[in-house]
């Protein structure tokens, strides 16, 4: 046998040996040609293939590097003198001074090794046994996810282990004997210890735990568990033991073919509440029914009205749960919906509110070539109920006077279609005729309990947009709206059940009618004027200026005579307030936004603002709201408020964090917090600290403060890699 021949037979015997058995443990695919490269590769003694000198083998995906290989054919030994590097071409590296190990690399010793998992947990030991190409056994083994430097600094924590063990096939790791220090300072000590190596993203343990002290509930410890059912299903169990309570949250998540399922909540025995045990839940879910169905559920009960805001759980003060199931396609949209209300208001009762909602609707368009446009033609069915079985009807917006229940069909048909005419000028036209039926029970002698009446209306609208670019590249485009419209009909002598809170924006300045349901609609003529103006800067400054105003003939008026729209909806009378709303966004990432109704040159009905700041580094907003009082939307006193949130990184590790809200008219703070987050490659360290002033006969003012600990590198893989610290040089 020649030279050549006999090295080539040596080469095939070795190069699929450097696989080194995947950690993961799967069969593998059918190994693609393996490449040997060394500065010298020669025979000796007839039996040992020796590769000498910058030595990398590449195969099926894995790659090693040494500086010296020998396989002895006879023995089936690799021997291996380092320093060597081996990436088994998923999440692993193993680096180590040598190694002795079988021909197929599934058994054998690898000696001052280290190896680096996902680029996260580190594991040193003086040996590593590698047992059926599964099990790798490391002993006195150091463990940590804190970056090593190479002038032996000890990191910020480890976990020093008689032996662990790393086995591939479950990618776990078994610790024996384990210590846990932060520094070199023990602080716990485990006989036996299991974790997740860092490829793992459910796996069954502890989560990380967060102290609490708050004015309420005292001093107290969350330990959430993580109980892994499947690959489909999981359930979070946390007890929370604190001076006041004894509690358990759980979370239960479970994903199916066509849809997934969640579920929160709690159990709790405290001792704020001395008549029972407290408990809240909320679920969701949504599935993909046939015919492209979609079902969504969501369910919300409390067993006491106070119960979520004093453990933190939600600020929501009304609770909807609800079945619905839609279809939405490009021509067409059905839903089917059951909702089931309960407030959380002091103030309010659940048995004169509308508590049992159900709806069905029904929109399709047409696209006719004839007559060109869009025909549109839809259906509702609504109906509400209150358990309250009261006669003494109230005004239409005193929703604690009666017990009145309301069923309602609305059909509508209408004709849209828009041309582009000489000069630009855009013009469009609606069209159509809209029929209510209403039933009222229970609605005592103030207004009628059957009615149905139809309601035509068409609305013509001229837009005439205009463009110019300047000469240093900034494009301005201004665009005048005007609407002429009429609807047909008498305001309805029933109750107003559903159009109690109307909005004036941007959104229906152009509509028909602006009630936000039909058992209202406006009626007689009325025109719209506009005017958009939209600044494109070559920067990246963006803005924007809107306005518009609608004028009426006639003032909307229930059959009693009082006006149907509220003080403050911006509606009354036959002329609205003027609508202004701008916009400013630079590509920095500031943005301003404002809305206004102006009822004269500088008498506002409502505002609101919005300012944010965001980039790499800074995430920080402001809002502010004001409304004036109106008895018709149960408001008796000004609304004034500002709200500031926003979060800062100081510096690669450090990210402060602080909220505020301030009720300007009562001159009182309403909640704040500030909060500060440490974060390196293998630490999570969060304390935060928040105050909530408002009360009331249910609520008390709190003070919470809570600490949170979380190790990193024993969870899924993580991409951010900016908060790694560096090594000095």
């Amino acid at each position: 046998m020649t030279p050549v021949l006999r090295l080539l037979i040596l080469l095939l015997a070795i190069l699929p040996a450097l696989a080194l058995a995947q950690d993961r443990g799967a069969t593998p695919a059918a190994p693609a040609p393996a490449l040997l490269i060394a500065d010298d590769v020669f025979i000796d003694g007839g039996t040992t293939l020796v590769a000498d000198g910058n030595v990398e083998a590449v195969y099926d995906g894995q790659r090693l590097k040494a500086r010296r290989i020998a396989y002895d054919r006879d023995t089936g030994r690799l021997e291996i003198i380092g320093p060597l590097t081996l990436f088994d071409g998923q999440y692993t590296t193993v680096l180590a001074d040598s190694a002795a190990l079988d021909s197929d690399l599934r058994n054998g010793i690898l000696t001052g090794a280290r190896v680096v998992m996902d680029d996260q947990l580190q594991l040193a030991a003086n040996q590593v046994n590698r047992v059926d190409g599964r099990y790798s056994q490391l002993y006195k083994a150091a463990v940590t996810s804190c970056r090593v430097c190479a002038d032996g600094t000890t990191p910020l924590w480890q976990i020093r282990a008689r032996r662990v063990i790393h086995d591939s096939e479950t990618r776990q790791l078994y610790l024996d004997g384990a210590q846990f220090r932060i520094k070199n300072v023990p602080i716990a000590y485990f006989p036996r210890l299991r974790l997740p190596d860092p490829t793992v993203t459910r796996a069954t343990g502890f989560l990380a735990p967060t102290l609490y002290n708050t004015s309420l509930l005292g001093f107290g410890i969350k330990v959430p568990y993580f109980i892994r059912i499947g690959d489909d299903k999981d359930l979070t169990l946390t007890p929370y033991y604190a001076t006041q309570t004894r509690t358990l949250e759980f979370r239960y998540r479970q994903a199916f073919a066509k849809g997934d399922i969640e579920f929160n909540g709690a159990f709790s025995d405290d001792d704020l509440n001395r008549r029972d045990r407290r408990a809240y839940l909320f679920g969701s879910g949504t599935f993909k029914l046939p015919r492209d169905y979609t079902l969504r559920f969501n369910i919300e009960t409390v067993k006491d009205d106070a119960y979520l805001v004093d453990y933190d759980y939600s600020g929501k003060d009304r609770l909807d749960s609800g079945v619905s199931v839609e279809r939405v396609r490009r021509d067409e949209w059905r839903r089917a919906a059951l909702t089931y209300y309960h407030t959380l208001g002091v103030d309010q009762s659940n048995s004169t509110l509308p508590s049992g909602v159900g709806d069905l609707d029904y929109e399709k368009r047409y696209f006719p070539a004839r007559i060109g446009g869009e025909l549109r033609f839809s259906a509702q069915v609504h109906g509400h109920y209150r358990s309250s079985s009261l006669r003494t009807d109230g005004t239409d917006y005193d929703l604690f006077a009666d017990g009145r229940d309301v069923a309602r069909l609305t059909t509508t048909a209408e004709w849209l279609r828009n041309w582009t005419l000489l000069g630009g000028l855009r013009a469009g036209v609606q069209a159509g005729v809209a029929v209510d039926h209403i039933e009222v029970y229970g609605a005592g002698t103030t207004s009628l309990s059957s009615i149905t009446q139809a309601t035509p209306a068409i609305g013509v609208t001229l837009r005439y947009p205009l463009s110019k670019t300047a000469a240093s590249g900034t494009v301005h485009v201004v665009e005048p709206v005007m609407q002429l419209a009429w609807a047909g009909g008498e305001t309805l002598n029933i109750a107003n059940d559903e159009s109690t809170r109307t909005e004036f924006d941007e959104g229906n300045l152009l509509s028909l009618s602006r009630f936000m349901s039909a058992d209202r609609r406006e009626r007689g003529a009325s025109a719209v004027y506009g005017l958009s103006w939209t600044r494109f800067a070559p920067g990246g400054l963006r803005s924007t200026l809107s306005m518009g105003q609608v004028v009426r003939d006639r003032t909307q008026r229930e059959a009693t005579g009082e006006q149907t729209f509220s003080i403050s909806s911006g509606l009354q009378g036959t002329t609205s307030d003027l609508l202004v709303a701008g916009q400013i966004a630079t590509q920095s990432g500031l943005t301003l936004t404002a809305r206004s109704l102006l009822n004269g040159f500088a008498d506002a009905t409502s505002a609101e603002a919005r300012a944010s700041w965001s980039n790499s580094a800074l995430n920080l907003g402001a809002t502010y709201i004001w409304l004036r009082s109106d008895p018709q939307q149960d408001r008796l006193g000004t609304i004034s408020e500002w709200a500031f949130d926003g979060s800062y990184r100081v510096s690669r590790h450090w990210t402060g964090s602080a909220e505020w809200r301030y009720d300007v008219a009562n001159d009182s703070n309403i909640t704040a917090g500030v909060g500060v987050t440490y974060t390196n490659e293998c630490v999570d360290v969060s304390l935060s600290a928040s105050r909530r002033f408002t009360s009331s006969t249910i609520l008390e003012p709190s003070t919470d403060i809570s600490l949170t600990v979380g190790l990193r590198g024993f969870s899924a893989r993580a991409e951010d890699k900016s908060y790694v610290r560096e090594c000095k040089r």
